[in-house]
């Protein structure tokens, strides 16, 4: 396997720092927790580790509202942190990713500051200005993510300023090559220091439209729905241009070897995989999202692994997704059982998975008390399941109480209530041994790493597919119901099931069964 780059044959595990580990008694965590944990995730078998961001911030936005680009939010720690964070996770063989924030920065910026001191300050087109519309209202109807008018008053420069999210977070213009030539360095400074990656946050929505139209109506808009969905995003997502702008991030990686360049972008298949460039000049890996919203149903996910994986590029490298910091939890999403389904579901899928801290416990979305909830998105749209809180709770390393091992202080959110890492260590038919296993076989069989997959079939409640690879040929098969099943196998030899003591049992030829919420990875011959 040693043809394929790192982030090829890796798994990689994302870390949202505020809850993984606090070294100092703040209830918040931080680098130096990340680092003393750090031997845990390099002995769970995944690769690398993304961190979501520790910038310097108001935390309008937890950090996603970016202060300044080039150090440290001293909540997390200090550059010197960093430096020790990076360096034990490279003495460990781990990778260490960091998210890149440039859609928008904080208002606090000092770029901002200056763009909104005077309408002839020179950073004044480093962001989105615009003059009232007709009626002395919003130049146009986009709305922000986060719910309201996407148009912010200055009433000092007379003019309004541009948020796809919070008003905390203008937006930056990537039309001005000063701003891009800005955020070069940023990612420079950053690869100096020995990053090997970086997820770019929101990468579909870098330009808008250069006329300002405004936005049709959404025919398909339900009441209940986030309020910016009561408008189609022809003109604020996906413009043409940010593909010169992906192209050019992916040179300036290029220069420093084997970087991984990963987009967040929420789109349908045919519209993302264009994200990795005509020639392989784009994105490594545009972040495929599916499963997070999949309906936990085998046909339906079959049909989206196949149409997957054949609206791909030549050129491109797969990736799939079950959890991470703005979505549900998958315990919660699809049942506890069900989740140890997911967890083969995600590992023996053709391309690199991510996993989301906790989810290798069965963590589930915590409870969040009306007066503790932390998210603007929640505290700006109440009721309509927009709250990150409940899938950010703290990591929970033992049974301690009150805090589950996380924190000496009073932790930023409630401890959830399901087991912890200490419970599980031990238990050969926990959760976490289950992602060791599967981790351990995945490493250990190029056909999960490198082979092409075939033949993915539902038969009512029962997904199946094939794993290949020279002579190597592996059979999976998910039963995502509650019930027995049955499924048509080749002779074989059962490598892993998520069914206590049914490791290297024989598969026969014909008819095999699978118990309530079992799934398997065998070695079989035709």
């Amino acid at each position: 396997m040693s043809e394929l780059a790192w982030w090829q044959r890796g798994v990689i595990y994302q870390i949202y720092p505020r809850s993984f580990q606090d070294s100092n008694g703040d209830g918040i965590g931080d680098l130096a927790g990340i680092t003393a944990r750090l031997p845990y995730v390099a002995e769970l078998g995944v690769d690398a580790v993304w961190v979501s961001p520790i910038y310097p911030s108001p935390m309008a936005d937890f950090g996603y509202d970016v202060a300044d680009y080039c150090d440290i939010d001293p909540m997390f720690g200090t550059l010197a942190d960093f430096k020790q964070f990076a360096d034990r996770a490279h003495e460990l063989g781990l990778k260490v990713l960091l998210d890149f924030v440039p859609n928008h920065s904080s208002d606090r910026h000092p770029w901002f500051e200056e763009s909104r001191s005077s309408r002839d300050n020179p950073k004044r087109d480093w962001y989105l200005w615009r003059d009232p519309g007709p009626d002395g209202g919003p130049p146009n109807n986009w709305l922000s993510r986060m719910g309201g008018s996407a148009w912010e008053w200055d009433a000092h420069t007379g003019q309004y300023y541009y948020h796809a999210f919070l008003r905390e977070q203008p937006d930056l213009n990537w039309r001005n090559p000063q701003v891009r030539r800005a955020m070069d360095d940023v990612l420079r400074f950053w690869l100096d220091r020995g990053v090997d990656g970086f997820r770019v946050d929101v990468l579909w929505l870098l330009i808008k439209d250069a006329q300002f139209r405004d936005n049709p109506p959404n025919p398909a808009y339900l009441p209940g729905q986030p309020d910016h969905h009561r408008l189609l995003q022809t003109y604020t997502e996906d413009q043409p241009e940010v593909h010169e702008i992906v192209r050019s991030m992916r040179a300036t990686l290029d220069e420093y070897g084997r970087r991984v360049l990963i987009g967040e972008i929420y789109l349908p298949v045919p519209q993302l995989v264009r994200y990795y460039g005509a020639k392989g000049d784009g994105a490594d890996m545009p972040f495929n999202f599916q499963l997070l919203n999949a309906k936990w149903h085998a046909g339906d996910i079959a049909g989206m692994i196949r149409d997957y994986d054949g609206a791909l590029p030549e050129h491109a490298w797969p990736n799939w997704v079950l959890g991470n910091h703005d979505n549900p939890r998958v315990a919660s999403r699809a049942g506890v059982v069900q989740a140890r389904v997911a967890a083969v579901l995600l590992l023996t899928l053709r391309g690199t998975p991510t996993l989301y801290y906790g989810d290798e416990i069965g963590m589930t979305d915590g409870e969040i008390p009306p007066d503790q909830v932390q998210d603007p998105a929640e505290i700006r749209q109440p009721g309509i399941g927009q709250g990150r809180d409940p899938e950010r709770t703290p990591m929970q390393w033992d049974a301690s109480l009150p805090n589950a091992g996380f924190t000496n202080g009073r932790p930023w959110l409630p401890i959830a209530t399901t087991s912890s890492v200490r419970d599980q260590d031990r238990d050969a038919s926990s959760m976490l041994s289950l992602y060791r296993r599967l981790l351990s076989l995945r490493r250990n069989n190029a056909a999960l790493v490198q082979g092409t997959i075939e033949h993915v079939t539902a038969y009512g409640d029962v997904l199946t597919y094939e794993r290949r690879h020279r002579d190597q040929r592996l059979f999976i098969a998910l039963n995502m119901s509650c019930t027995e099943a049955t499924v048509q196998s080749h002779r074989g030899v059962v490598l892993l099931s998520t069914l206590a003591g049914r490791d290297g049992q024989a598969l026969t030829e014909g008819v095999n069964c699978l118990a309530a919420g079992e799934a398997l990875v065998a070695s079989i011959r035709s």
